[in-house]
Order: structure tokens, then C-alpha cells, then sequence
């Protein structure tokens, strides 16, 4: 063989073998355990302290410290002011999850950072003295009152949210009653067919009811919740036709009937309204560009006869 193609032949069969034994080596150690095999296929249980390193430093440690600032401002709340914002939360529903220190640290916090940046900037500006206390003041005010305004807009969407979901909820509670379901289960089978504020009270209250509440309680709590006054109707005929042991069907069916009957009539109230809430800006804004465009040539005629 010639020795120009035996030379690279011999080089590559060594380097070669020199990989095998490094290999051979490297794996000669001792052999790894049941524990490390399986390691490699399941997740390693993580510590208390692994698992906090891993939240986002927001979570971690900014979130932590807005919280300790709201509840200490929410000391400053007297006690009447934090039971009526408990009821308003708990009838926004979503935002139940939110307690009251929260919502009122959120109140005071928004209204010092949007006060001392408009102070900063109106300091910036080389404004009177004036206008450095006015207009910070003006905007701190205006940051406390936005979230309750915000709160309030929320709950009056929730209450129409729930009052336009009744008549069909009723609906498929009478037929399920009527198909033979008990009115727990009726309601579940409501909860289950729907996701709207109305079923989310459902659940809640039936989730009430499992942990040891009377369907009265629960349903009282339900309609002081909601303070819809359909809903308030329908659960106080549900109580009474439970204390009273009137059938429960024909209460389901009494109550849709008349339940369409006030949306009907709620219909055409706000038909009859409608005239007048147009007639304002037709008098503000329609009239006065028709009255341009038809009387607007005749001007220059006018002023030149003049």
C-alpha cells in the first residue's frame, strides 16, 4: 500500500482510539444511583427559599412593600366609611378579591404620586407660590376620588349586567325544575349553561351552601350583594314559597312572567325618555350648524342692504 494513503489511514484509526479511551474513562466513575437516574426523568423538589428566589423581583419585593404602605393608610379610614366600601366591593363581585385596605391604600397612593408629580413640575416651571400648592392639591383630591368613581361606574354595570341575565336564568330554572332537577341543582345547571355576573353569584352562594350555610342565609346574602331589585323580588318569593311550602314551580313561573313584564315596561320608559335626552343636543349642536348652512348665505345680503 502506498504510504501517502497509509499515513492519514493510521492517524484517523488513533485519534480514534484515543476518543474510546477518553470516553471510556470519563464514564469508568462510579455508577450513578436509582435516585440520580430517575432525577434526570422527574422535577427536583424545590425549597422554600428556591421557589421565593424565583418570583419576579415585582412580586417579590415591590408588591410586599405597597402592601404594608396601604395598610397602613387604610388605619386612617374610620370604621362606618370601611364597611360601606366593603359592601361596595363585594357588589362590584370581580373585585371582591380586592379588600378594603387595598382599595383605600390605593386611594391615598394615587393621590400623593399625582399630587408630588404635578409639585414637581409645577416647581419646575417657576410658578407662583399659588400655583404650587393649588394645583397639586386640586390633582391629589381629584387621584383619591377617581377610584370610586371608577368603583361606582363598576357597580352600576354589574347591577344591569345581572338584572338583563334574570328573565333567562328564570327561564331555565322552570324548566329545569320542571323537568324534575331539584332548585340546587337547577341552579347549578344555570351556573354551568352561563358565565355572567348573575351565574358567578349563583356559584357563589350555592358554594356558601356547601360549606354550611341555610339556603336562606344565602340567599339574602346573595340579594344584599347584588342589590338588583328584580333579584331581590325573586329570592324573597323563593323564601317565602320555602317557608311557606308553596310549590316552587309555580313561584319560578310567577316570577318570569312578571320579571318580562317590568323589563317590557322598562323597555318602553326609556323609549319614552329618549326624546328628551335627544332634544338637548339638537338644541346644542344640530340646530345651530342647520341654522349656518340655511342662513348663512342670507348674511352678507343682509349686511350689505344694511
Amino acid at each position: 500500500m502506498d504510504i501517502a494513503v497509509a499515513l492519514p489511514i493510521a492517524f484517523a484509526l488513533v485519534g480514534a482510539a484515543l476518543i474510546l479511551v477518553h470516553v471510556g474513562m470519563r464514564n469508568s466513575g462510579v455508577e450513578p444511583s436509582i435516585e440520580d437516574r430517575l432525577a434526570r426523568f422527574s422535577e427536583r423538589t424545590h425549597s422554600l427559599e428556591e421557589l421565593e428566589m424565583a418570583q419576579p423581583f415585582t412580586k417579590r419585593v415591590i408588591a410586599p412593600v405597597i402592601m404594608k404602605m396601604m395598610r397602613h393608610f387604610s388605619r386612617l379610614t374610620p370604621q362606618s366609611n370601611t364597611d360601606r366600601l366593603r359592601r361596595q366591593l363585594d357588589s362590584a363581585g370581580s373585585l371582591s378579591r380586592m379588600g378594603v385596605t387595598e382599595f383605600m391604600g390605593l386611594k391615598v397612593g394615587l393621590a400623593i404620586v399625582c399630587g408630588g408629580l404635578v409639585f414637581l413640575l409645577v416647581a419646575i416651571s417657576g410658578s407662583g407660590f399659588t400655583n404650587l400648592m393649588l394645583f397639586p392639591i386640586v390633582t391629589g383630591v381629584l387621584a383619591f376620588m377617581s377610584p370610586g368613581i371608577w368603583l361606582g361606574r363598576k357597580i352600576k354595570a354589574r347591577r344591569k349586567s345581572i338584572q338583563l341575565a334574570l328573565p333567562d336564568a328564570i327561564d331555565l330554572l322552570t324548566i329545569s325544575v320542571e323537568a324534575g332537577l331539584g332548585f340546587d341543582p337547577a341552579l347549578q345547571r344555570v351556573v354551568e349553561k352561563w358565565d355572567n355576573e348573575l351565574t358567578y353569584e349563583f356559584s357563589r352562594m350555592l358554594h356558601e351552601m356547601r360549606i354550611g350555610k341555610s339556603r336562606r342565609e344565602a340567599m339574602r346574602e346573595l340579594a344584599e350583594r347584588s342589590d338588583v331589585d328584580d333579584l331581590n323580588v325573586f329570592v324573597s318569593s323563593i323564601i317565602q314559597a320555602d317557608q311557606l311550602g308553596v310549590s316552587i314551580t309555580q313561584v319560578l313561573r310567577t316570577q318570569s312572567r312578571q320579571i318580562r313584564v317590568r323589563r317590557r315596561q322598562r323597555a318602553e320608559e326609556a323609549a319614552h325618555k329618549a326624546p328628551i335626552k335627544m332634544l338637548f343636543p339638537m338644541i346644542f349642536l344640530i340646530f345651530p350648524a342647520v341654522y349656518a348652512v340655511i342662513l348663512g348665505p342670507a348674511v352678507p345680503n343682509i349686511l350689505s342692504s344694511i
